[in-house]
């Protein structure tokens, strides 16, 4: 597999002689899907204490260490030397002999260049090497916590829901300037969320990043299988949109409020999570049938910002000729249910669809999905409501009331 350490990591012991990555580093996988040999450890771009120089600012650099290596090329802690009023004195130097991620990594740095969010991109320069070969630099935002996996590895503690929503919503500003711009990111891992003090979270590498012609997608090629949805992996969705980027926005809520970013979440644990109910239906939304996902960063912003009105039973005078489902656990076989209900007129259904207009809600099923109002069906009614269908709900009582008047 190909051996990554996150480009803007800090605070990092000498790089080991065993191939493995260092204990508080993260090794990342993104690569194309149909690649199956291992990448090789490439040679040194750069090395310890080499000065380069910036043909487009003049300013000069010193590296320091490296910090990882990848896909991208490899990583370098830097110091500026000299005075800018710009690039601070600490930086990541980013090499590689690759000029196509380099063009988009500062495109992208061009195009998020102040946003807060976002790592920066200080410098970009070619630099040309004695023997005639052309290395593709740029000075980042050097992050001193690094990346998100290795942080919460390190610090083995869980975040706050609180903070976990703020962090989420930031990176989430960028992500919808990417998708207003019809832009996929497609590579939303803890591996490249990058930890800045006070625990600020900051989105960096843009390399795999590509542009939508439409909002069909494209095509699933280049991706890192920690975190991409298991229909893209399996093939069963060709084209990458906007609500697969989703996806991985909700495994990183999901690491966040767990504590441990070492293994994507499932949704059989969401229902376990140590978080509000409101926040688990969120992150199961997220990673869960890829139909129902919410379909960009801005969607995924207002549900965290605000929560669903609490469920109530409605009144309803008759159940000729609605169209009725049924969820939760019943005082009475589900059968005997659906006889009557179709005594009475109803039109049943096995689950909520756009069609359905009354759910008869039982009591919870301890086991579903995400807390006592995050059953699959319940989800799946309040994402209906939400695309503007009228779904009225009644409690068992009620039903049965309304049955024995026929």
């Amino acid at each position: 597999m190909d051996r990554r350490v996150s480009a803007m990591l800090g605070r990092l012991p000498p790089m080991p002689d065993s191939p493995g990555p260092p204990s508080d580093s993260s090794a990342a996988t993104t690569r194309t899907r149909s690649a199956r040999a291992p990448v090789r450890q490439a040679p040194p771009l750069l090395a310890p204490a080499q000065v380069v120089t910036s043909p487009e600012t003049r300013l000069r650099y010193r590296v320091e260490r490296l910090l990882g290596e990848g896909g991208f090329g490899q990583a370098y802690l830097a110091t500026r030397l000299g005075r800018s009023p710009v690039v601070p004195e600490i930086v990541c130097i980013k090499a590689s002999e690759r000029i196509d991620g380099w063009v988009r990594e500062a495109y992208f740095g061009l195009l998020l260049d102040g946003h807060p969010r976002a790592i920066r991109v200080f410098d970009t320069f070619p630099l040309i090497k004695p023997d005639g070969h052309v290395l593709y630099c740029l000075a980042l935002e050097y992050a001193p916590h690094g990346d998100l996996r290795a942080f919460l590895h390190r610090s083995a503690r869980r975040w706050p829901e609180a903070t976990a929503r703020r962090e989420i919503a930031g990176i989430l500003q960028v992500l919808g300037k990417l998708h207003r711009g019809q832009m996929l990111h497609r590579d939303l891992t803890p591996l490249n969320v990058f930890v800045c003090d006070g625990r600020c979270l900051k989105l960096g590498d843009f390399g795999i990043v590509r542009h939508q012609s439409d909002r069909r997608g494209i095509a699933a090629g280049t991706m890192n299988p920690f975190t991409a949805p298991s229909d893209i992996l399996a093939g069963a969705a060709p084209k990458w949109q906007a609500r697969d980027d989703v996806y991985q926005v909700g495994q990183l809520l999901g690491m966040l409020v767990k504590g441990d970013a070492q293994e994507r979440i499932r949704t059989h644990e969401v229902r376990r999570l140590p978080c509000s109910d409101h926040l688990k239906e969120i992150v199961y939304r997220c990673i869960g049938e890829r139909r129902k996902r919410y379909e960009t960063a801005d969607e995924l912003i207002d549900a965290l910002r605000n929560p669903p009105a609490p469920l109530k039973a409605g009144v309803l005078r008759t159940l000729k000729g609605v169209h009725l489902a049924f969820t939760g656990i019943l005082s009475r076989r589900r059968r005997d249910a659906v006889r009557a209900a179709r005594r009475a007129g109803a039109i049943v259904h096995g689950g909520p669809s756009v069609r359905t207009t009354v759910v008869v809600r039982g009591r919870p099923n301890p086991l579903q999905a995400a807390g006592r109002e995050g059953g699959r069906k319940l989800l799946e009614m309040k994402r209906l409501r939400e695309k503007g269908h009228r779904i009225r709900l009644l409690n068992e009582a009620q039903f049965w009331r309304l049955v024995g008047r026929r």
